[in-house]
């Protein structure tokens, strides 16, 4: 009896938390925190707090939940693992397939190395007064400014 009560009034303090939140416009923070101050409410509607009441006391129920902790801490690591690894057997050969160089055409990949639109004067050095705005100043008339 004291759960639900205590799930309800957190339920009714975090909706008003929503709705000091929406006040202030903030609507996509203000709906978060509705959803997520409904949580008790539900749980208390659908009966898990009852379940809960009832499963604190019992041996096996705290076993089962330590079973469920081994299983997500083993889930956890293998996956911790295959990520640090690159992935399954499969991805790691196919990975190992697609790194090696295929045959190409002599010279197919060789960059073009002809004089291009630009011209190749570069501007001469100001004077060492100005020598801290040429950079700048060569930047500004690069982009025609």
């Amino acid at each position: 009896m004291i759960a639900e009560t205590v799930c309800s009034a957190v339920s009714a303090a975090g909706l008003g938390i929503a709705a000091v939140t929406a006040y202030r416009k903030r609507f996509l923070a203000a709906a978060r925190i509705a959803a997520y101050s409904l949580v008790p409410l539900g749980l208390v509607m659908a009966g898990v707090v009852d379940w809960l009441a009832d499963t604190a006391f019992s041996p096996t129920a705290w076993a089962g939940f330590g079973v469920l902790g081994l299983s997500w801490v083993l889930f956890a690591t293998t996956r911790t693992v295959e990520r640090r690894r690159g992935g399954t057997r499969k991805e790691r050969k196919a990975a190992r397939a697609a790194a090696r160089p295929e045959a190409v055409a002599p010279g197919a990949s060789a960059p073009s190395l002809g004089q291009g639109s630009r011209p190749a004067a570069r501007p001469a050095p100001a004077s060492c007064g100005e020598d801290d705005f040429s950079d700048i100043e060569a930047i500004l008339k690069k982009h025609g400014i």
